[in-house]
């Protein structure tokens, strides 16, 4: 018994003492190249790494991320055969990462990194569109949630059109598609949005003083919000007449029947209708009042008002535009509606309201920076009629100037717009020279016409 007990402890020593040794060889390899890669000596890290990867890929997440740099610098400095090799290996290497890895490894995200990698090399990889498409359209249907790449997404779209021009693809398709995506992008800026605001003066004023960290969040926060805009307009730019009236309308109108109960087909051809100015077909009508009929929203109350404000009710008009501020809950979403409204009252000439509701959307969103914009345009289109002097009237571009100013604060990816702006209107307001002339230097001069509020000239 006692010789069966030390031949199981013997067993059990050389075991551990077996385990600890590749325990320590393992280690000794991480160490190794995640020193050289740490000095972006990737060469000498290559071997080290491959060799753990092959022995122990559960071993350290480190084989992962250093191992996308490695295989990186690999497909950089090959070519030909070479470099086919490496770029599947790191497709592999993605792979790899999910089942050793899962919980660190969203899908969506490193089946879209796969998915451009070899987007970007299809000519060496001899890939076709449709192999592409399928493999973004795959990672998107995987996990959606994780798919949020800007380049991925705008890529993954590209495709549906460059499909869509070749008969690849149906008409349906292609809008479906973009609806989608165009979707999954709005819910990016929102989020990146709702981030944002958390670090901007509600009136857009200069009285919010970040840390460093908060800073570099901001500018975070900010570029991604100017790539995912610049997806949006690339987007559109590429759907371009695709999308046109005489496209939507026939397509629509043959399906409608079919659809008439599913109020996502209903939003989504609502929108699209009237992104693309078709409001004024009787289809757009008879969508509204349908969506309405079964599901009605915000953007229904909406619509509604803009088919009455075509009618020439603009007090019904304006019973849907409130009605639909009041229906919606989101802040963000409650802005975009506010700002259409606005932007409505604006086009007509009905400056005094389109401010209120431009300062509603502010309110709600308050790095909705355009609402300056539009609000400094409407003061310096009102300089004329908003004084009793010339020097007056050109008082009204300082006040433009400094409600444009507002726009560059709360939304950083406006500062150059903004300060084109600023620098236009200051140069039409009145010169040194004026002011000295009027002997003015100083005073507060107050606007009585829709604009109300006031001024002060600048100290000289």
């Amino acid at each position: 018994m006692k010789a069966k007990i030390t031949l199981l402890f013997a067993v059990l020593f050389l075991s551990f003492n077996s385990s600890f040794a590749q325990n320590e060889e393992d280690m000794n390899l991480l160490s190794i190249f995640s020193e050289y890669a740490k000095a972006k000596n990737y060469e000498a890290a290559y071997g080290p790494w491959m060799e753990l990867r092959q022995k122990n890929p559960k071993f350290n997440r480190a084989i992962y991320t250093y191992g996308e740099k490695i295989l990186d610098h690999k497909i950089e400095n090959t070519s030909g055969p070479e470099q086919i090799v490496f770029i599947k290996d790191l497709v592999k290497l993605w792979d790899e990462r999910s089942v050793h890895f899962a919980s660190k490894t969203p899908k969506g995200a490193y089946m879209a990194k796969a998915c451009q990698l070899q987007y970007d090399y299809k000519k060496e990889l001899n890939m076709s569109d449709l192999q592409l498409y399928n493999c973004f359209d795959d990672a998107y249907k995987t996990d959606a949630t994780s798919f949020t790449n800007p380049k991925a997404l705008y890529t993954y779209f590209k495709l549906a059109v460059k499909l869509y021009d070749s008969g690849a693809k149906p008409a349906e398709e292609l809008f479906t598609k973009y609806d989608e995506i165009s979707e999954k992008v709005e819910a990016e800026i929102k989020n990146y949005t709702v981030k944002l605001n958390k670090f901007v003066s509600a009136d857009g004023e200069p009285d919010l003083v970040l840390s460093k960290k908060d800073q570099n969040k901001v500018k975070s926060y900010s570029s991604y919000l100017k790539a995912y805009d610049q997806i949006a307009n690339g987007m559109d730019s590429d759907l371009g007449i695709r999308a046109n009236c005489s496209n939507l309308i026939p397509l629509y109108s043959k399906n409608f029947e079919s659809n008439k109960n599913d109020g996502l087909w209903l939003q989504r051809a609502m929108n699209r209708l009237y992104t693309k100015e078709c409001t004024d077909d009787p289809l757009f009508i008879k969508i509204v009042q349908q969506k309405n009929n079964i599901e009605p929203n915000a953007s229904t109350a909406y619509y509604l008002g803009i088919l009455k404000a075509k009618e020439g009710n603009n007090n019904e008009a304006l019973k849907y535009y409130n009605q639909a501020v009041e229906l919606e809950t989101d802040s963000y979403e409650k802005a975009k509606i506010l700002y259409r409204i606005a932007s409505s009252f604006k086009k007509k000439g009905s400056y005094g309201t389109a401010r209120n509701y431009y300062r509603k959307a502010l309110k709600a969103n308050p790095s909705m920076g355009r609402c300056h914009l539009a609000i400094a345009s409407m003061y310096a289109s009102s300089a004329n009629n908003c004084g009793d002097s010339v020097f007056n009237k050109r008082a009204v571009y300082w006040l433009a100037s400094q409600e444009a100013a507002k726009a560059g604060r709360v939304d950083p990816n406006l500062r150059k717009s903004a300060s084109r702006s600023v620098e236009s209107y200051n140069a039409k307001a009145p010169t040194k020279a004026m002011i000295f002339t009027e002997g003015n230097s100083g005073q507060t001069i107050t606007f009585k016409c829709w604009i109300g509020g006031s001024v002060k000239v600048p100290n000289l």
